[in-house]
């Protein structure tokens, strides 16, 4: 896979939770942390989805929402 984006974070689908229009998918990293995401039903179907698979949680910068207290 070739993508300009460089915030990429690969690891295995642990589980996909479909709704009506969208679906999350989690994602373990090799370190044992999640990365959750929502992503249309469309590309849960097109891409096939499914536990136990690898895959790439890519992050565009320009979306990512830092809070502190």
């Amino acid at each position: 896979m070739r993508i300009s984006a460089k915030n990429q974070l690969k690891g295995t689908i642990t589980a996909v939770h479909p709704g009506s229009v969208n679906a999350e998918v989690v994602i373990e990293l090799p370190c044992g942390q999640e990365l959750t995401a929502i992503v249309t039903m469309g590309s849960v179907e097109s891409l096939e989805l499914n536990p136990g698979m690898e895959a790439v949680g890519i992050i565009k910068a320009s979306h990512v929402i830092v809070g502190v207290e």
